[in-house]
């Protein structure tokens, strides 16, 4: 299957059904915009209304056709795609290319009819791409296999292979590239995407050698596995994979006992797991296309570090702030890297980080040069930020001080340059220097470099891929928690040791085996939430406080929860306060088995401070969920709390992602709280679901 992608995204011979001379016209804009641009294959324009278009024979059918041309451009009615798909596949064409809309996006009409193409195709043996989409292109060999406007112009190929579900706003991000200097070797537009993905598209693609960067534009996701099969791919490839999703705020979960299900948003999860993968995720087209330009001629940072160097003060502040609200360091340069600076730059200037050279550098370019080159050599300092602005005199200046800077050193670096002239800022893009015209963007550009190198340390050692059957069950029941803890403690998930009891006076019997003190909860398969009924008692310090609160509980719990099965009494050994976490797993009907942690009491109650990642988790990629947290600076000991054990909660994550994937009965999983400190962890409480027909 991968060939007929292969054959759509390099044809050597087009055919095009519903063919016009009419370039004006959708069906005919394909048709002029390849011999246009030089295409070298073989065309084979099909209507039967037409003996020949700007003299190319046209043929009246697809069976007329002298061969089976490797790709199928339909720009036909919807009405006549299923029988122009069923000839194509009776013809041998691998690969068709659907302009025709009236399918999915029109109704349950359209939908069915789009199922019915799907399954023409598939009995036919021809891949699908679209339908209801404005096609692709292919720069290098100048497949304008489209009629976006943005073909008005002839398309420049450039290193960068991009993949966009949506078609006009698609085009408008190519246009932006474009007028940017960014050159799109290959653009596809997948649209209602029945069969061919934008990820398969762009697993192709990221195999020629002339791309060195992939970007996705995605407005929703059916195929997690596909994803992180090409962010798997484009890290081992070092290739870097940029992706803008919407539906930020979308929440896709269904309605769960846990707070792993409740809290498990769409884009929640797929952000942790997008950066578990290494995926560049953008927040927009313009921040896509910046990281674009960044990855495109500069290395990746291999630390934290950002040094700023400005002729604004204030611009430098701007700047500095921005750094450190994303988690980015402005690290002050060291003496060394100070006294060599101060050689260069004016007295009236300053060295710190800002470092503020002046419109000095202009009567003496070496100002600039050195304080950028002393400014990268410093170990603080990753990657670099250079601020100007305006500088029409300067231009041809300025880009040769630049290109000798590029020379002489090996760390990256962005150029913001506050309305450049449009010659200075096309020559700098040329040899790959990214230059960005905004203050804040330029220093999010930077930390891009960061995110990424980052990423390809943290993605050395990954797991190995796991798929896993997203199949949702009709229904679940919680589990015993003594069965609970068996099956946990088995997967080396660190629990308080229990015990359980028939009855209040067994429960004191129980205790003096459990060890004092203990805390005690009704154990009920009709009760999640064991506090909300009266169903917990902490502390307690001997058997007749245990016998006396089991009777107080099983009183209460009558009240409160009255038809509720009462199985018993649960015991528990008291564990030492510390700091208070959640971890926890679901089965996720779009990315599988998913684990989060986050901080315990109102940072989880109220501020949702979570963060997701997919089984299997490295302990890097367990590190990288702490990391993510809002609140993480609690990790670091507050009001007494001594700092926590970071590698013993990553490891507790591990072992929660790989009992999710030994255990597939098990749809979700909260372990609240868990208690964190320097000596480890552990959690006391856990409530776990299972599909209803796993019985034991």
């Amino acid at each position: 299957m991968t060939n007929a992608i292969q054959s759509m995204l390099n044809p050597a011979s087009v055919a095009i059904i519903g063919a016009s001379p009419d370039a004006n016209k959708l069906n005919g804009r394909p048709f002029h915009f390849m011999r246009r641009d030089g295409y070298a294959g073989r065309l084979y324009p099909v209507n039967p209304r037409y003996e020949e278009i700007d003299g190319v024979r046209c043929y009246p059918d697809i069976d007329s056709l002298p061969e089976a041309p490797d790709m199928a451009i339909v720009a036909v009615s919807a009405a006549r795609t299923v029988e122009t798909v069923t000839a194509l596949g009776k013809k041998g064409v691998p690969v068709a290319v659907i302009f025709s809309s009236g399918f999915g996006e029109m109704g349950p009409e359209g939908k069915a009819l789009e199922t019915e193409l799907l399954e023409t195709a598939r009995a036919h043996g021809i891949r699908i791409c679209g339908p209801n989409n404005l096609g692709l292109i292919n720069g290098f060999e100048h497949v304008t296999a489209t009629f976006s406007q943005y073909a008005d112009t002839p398309p420049q190929p450039g290193p960068v292979a991009f993949a966009s579900q949506s078609g006009a706003f698609g085009t408008g991000i190519t246009s932006m590239a474009r007028s940017r200097g960014i050159g799109f070797g290959y653009f596809v537009n997948t649209g209602n995407q029945i069969d061919i993905s934008l990820m398969e598209v762009l697993e192709v693609a990221l195999e020629d050698d002339r791309i060195t960067v992939a970007a996705a534009y995605l407005e929703g996701l059916s195929d997690a596995d596909a994803l992180i099969r090409l962010a798997d791919k484009a890290m081992a490839m070092g290739k870097p994979l940029i992706v803008a999703k919407v539906g930020r705020k979308g929440a896709g979960a269904r309605a769960a006992a846990s707070h792993t299900g409740s809290l498990a948003g769409e884009d929640e999860v797929f952000d942790g797991i997008a950066r578990q993968h290494g995926i560049i995720r953008a927040r927009n087209e313009e921040h896509m296309l910046d990281l674009v330009a960044a990855f495109i001629g500069t290395d990746a940072a291999k630390g934290r570090g950002i040094g700023i160097l400005t002729q604004s003060g204030g611009a430098g502040a701007l700047m500095a702030d921005r750094a450190e609200e994303l988690g980015y360091e402005v690290p002050l340069p060291s003496d060394e890297t100070k006294s060599k600076l101060a050689e260069v730059i004016p007295a009236f200037g300053a060295l710190g980080n800002p470092v503020d050279i002046t419109g000095q550098f202009l009567a003496e370019p070496k100002i600039l040069k050195d304080s950028v080159a002393h400014l990268l050599d410093d170990p603080a300092i990753d990657v670099a930020v250079v601020w100007l602005q305006l500088m029409h005199g300067y231009s041809d200046l300025l880009v040769d001080v630049f290109r000798d800077i590029r020379s002489r050193v090996t760390k990256p670096f962005v150029v913001c340059w506050i309305e450049p002239p449009e010659r200075a800022r096309l020559a700098l893009t040329e040899m790959g220097i990214c230059v960005i015209s905004a203050t804040e963007r330029a220093v999010e550009a930077a930390g891009g470099l960061i995110d990424l190198g980052e990423a390809r340390e943290r993605c050395q050692n990954r797991p190995a891929f796991v798929a896993t059957d997203l199949t949702q069950p009709e229904s679940t029941r919680p589990v015993a928690a003594v069965e609970a803890h068996a099956l946990l403690t088995a997967g080396g998930v660190p629990l308080v040791s229990c015990a359980l009891a028939a009855t209040p006076e067994e429960a004191a019997k129980t205790a003096e085996t459990v060890g004092y003190p203990v805390a005690l909860k009704i154990e009920s398969p009709d009760i999640q939430h064991k506090f909300d009924v009266g169903g917990v008692a902490l502390g307690l310090a001997d058997a007749d406080a245990v016998q006396t609160a089991a009777e107080q509980m099983l009183a209460q719990v009558s009240g409160t929860a009255p038809d509720a099965q009462i199985d018993g009494f649960l015991l528990q050994q008291m564990a030492p306060t510390a700091t208070e976490m959640v971890i926890g797993m679901r089965r996720d009907p779009v990315f599988g088995p998913v684990v989060m942690v986050g901080l315990g009491g109102v940072l989880i109650e109220v501020l949702k401070d979570v963060a997701f990642a997919r089984a299997p988790l490295s302990e890097a990629d367990a590190l990288l969920m702490l990391d993510r947290l809002r609140g993480r600076a609690m990790l670091d000991g507050v009001r007494g709390q001594s700092a926590v054990d970071r590698v013993a909660v990553a490891r507790a994550l591990v072992a929660v992602g790989e009992f999710a994937l030994a255990n597939p009965q098990v749809q979700e999983l909260d372990l609240n709280p868990v208690f964190a400190g320097a000596d480890g962890v552990v959690a006391v409480d856990w409530l776990m679901m299972a599909e209803a027909k796993e019985q034991g």
